[in-house]
């Protein structure tokens, strides 16, 4: 199974980090489980470009800082439902899954971990409410992830 995990965000906007810092903690728990068929990737903002990075994957699995009412985080699951946004300035997991299906005529199953951030100034660093929500997400992947498949196969997640 191939599995690409990819954070977006801006680290020097404080808890706007939490997508690229949940893929660079789960990127060192995979090397050190030396768990194989892993990908990662981080970047501020998903582009258009990166519907060819998904195209070859089984599952996809963004994470990113939320403003929304959640407690801590949740997942959604990203597919042809999914707010599908494009703008100069950013693309949407589900526009980048609309490419991918358009352009690769491949759907990976895509989920979208929404992690809850509370401060957005421009430091460095995560607020100390986001990073318990970050240590949540985290350990509540590592178990999820042992079994990847269980994910793709209608598994469990956290739904938001």
């Amino acid at each position: 199974m191939k599995i690409l995990l990819y954070g977006y965000g801006n680290p020097g906007r404080q808890d706007d980090g939490l997508g690229i810092a949940f893929v660079e903690q789960m990127e060192q728990w995979v090397i050190d489980n030396d768990l194989k068929g892993y990908s990662f990737e981080n970047n501020y903002q998903l582009n258009i470009e990166d519907a060819e990075e998904v195209s070859d994957k089984d599952l996809v699995i963004f994470a990113d800082a939320s403003q929304e009412d959640i407690e801590d985080f949740c997942v959604s699951k990203v597919d042809k439902s999914s707010k599908a946004t494009f703008t100069t300035h950013a693309a949407s997991p589900g526009y980048i899954m609309h490419l991918c299906k358009e352009l690769f005529k491949k759907t990976p199953f895509t989920l979208l971990v929404h992690l809850k951030g509370y401060e957005w100034e421009f430091q460095e660093g995560l607020s100390e409410k986001a990073q318990k929500n970050l240590d949540d997400a985290l350990a509540y992947f590592k178990e999820l992830m042992l079994e990847p498949g269980e994910i793709v196969g209608g598994g469990r997640i956290k739904e938001c």
